[in-house]
């Protein structure tokens, strides 16, 4: 009789869901399954999945019945949404929304809910220190996933609440260092010095989905909140400089400013970095090091994953 217990995978060609996808593939004695959730079945990246032994399903989130048939027989799932794919809180709610009643109606076991704090838990958008966006956000990527927790709840979906962080992927994109004026390698980012920002591994999102799924009820209902690690900007850029073999310093721009910068999403990345910043405490200090390597011993450090990707780094 088989009893392996099938993963459906949401987003599984993108970073988060490839991750996922990719660990549970990785381990053909742990009793699961792949289904992987995908709007274009025929991409490289779903075939290169189906080459490992996933099984590759058609599903948009804008098309409930296509979730619905993609979670039949399911056991759990790993789920997420991508709001930069179109921008919008309003669309990113009815998302998850769809998520949650197609979770629901398939009687999924376990849920692993990639998700995010919600920021008006902590700085009200009545508070005049950031910017209200699209009507009723500080950070919307950030609220609109929190804001989503509950509709899992409602809907009586038996889940487990995986907050994530800033990715080091960022400092291969948009935090990659540049030169300045002056011939230094500077890495220049809104946020204070001293502060402390959490950061993570994107595939480790996915490696700790899996060992949650693989620990079991114990985690159903709990909220496990990730990061790899917890570096100021100049320990990044120290850090950054001794794998490229060049000095990086770092140059903190302040909040106001980023937002006037001509780049997409300025206003929001300001905001994002102003709540890091302002409530390290609570978000950095939510991150236990050392209890996540105990749920996931192989959690990288900013350390691991340079000796991994430093070679990647495009300086400009």
């Amino acid at each position: 009789m088989n009893d392996t217990k099938v993963i459906a995978v949401a987003g599984a060609t993108g970073s988060q869901g490839g991750g996922a996808a990719r660990a549970i593939l990785a381990d053909p004695d742990s009793g699961f399954a792949v289904r992987a959730l995908t709007r274009t079945p025929d991409s490289p990246a779903a075939k290169a999945l189906a080459d490992l032994g996933a099984e590759v399903v058609q599903a948009d989130f804008n098309d409930e019945s296509s979730v619905r048939k993609a979670f039949e027989g399911a056991y759990g799932a790993f789920l997420v949404t991508n709001f930069w794919a179109h921008g919008s809180a309003a669309k990113e709610s009815a998302e998850i929304e769809v998520l949650a009643r197609a979770a629901a109606a398939a009687g999924l076991q376990h849920v692993v809910w990639s998700t995010l704090e919600d920021t008006r838990e902590l700085l009200p958008v009545d508070d005049l220190r950031m910017p209200v966006l699209q009507d009723k956000y500080n950070v919307p990527h950030f609220d609109a996933k929190g804001e989503g927790n509950e509709l899992f709840r409602k809907a009586g979906v038996p889940t487990t609440f995986l907050n994530t962080t800033f990715y080091y992927q960022g400092f291969l994109g948009f935090a990659v260092p540049k030169r300045a004026e002056d011939g230094a390698l500077t890495l220049t980012l809104p946020f204070e010095d001293g502060k402390l920002l959490a950061g993570v591994d994107v595939d480790d999102i996915g490696r700790t989905a899996f060992a949650i799924l693989k620990g079991g009820e114990q985690y159903i209902g709990a909220t496990i909140s990730l990061a790899g690690d917890h570096l100021t900007g100049a320990q990044y850029a120290e850090r950054l400089g001794a794998a490229l073999g060049e000095p990086v310093r770092f140059q903190s721009v302040p909040y106001d400013v980023f937002r006037t910068l001509p780049i997409p999403g300025a206003t929001e990345i300001a905001n994002m970095f102003q709540y890091y910043g302002d409530f390290d405490a609570q978000f950095t200090g939510a991150r236990d090091l050392t209890a996540l390597r105990e749920l996931h011993p192989q959690l990288k450090s900013f350390d691991a994953w340079l000796a991994e990707n430093a070679a990647k780094i495009q300086t400009g």
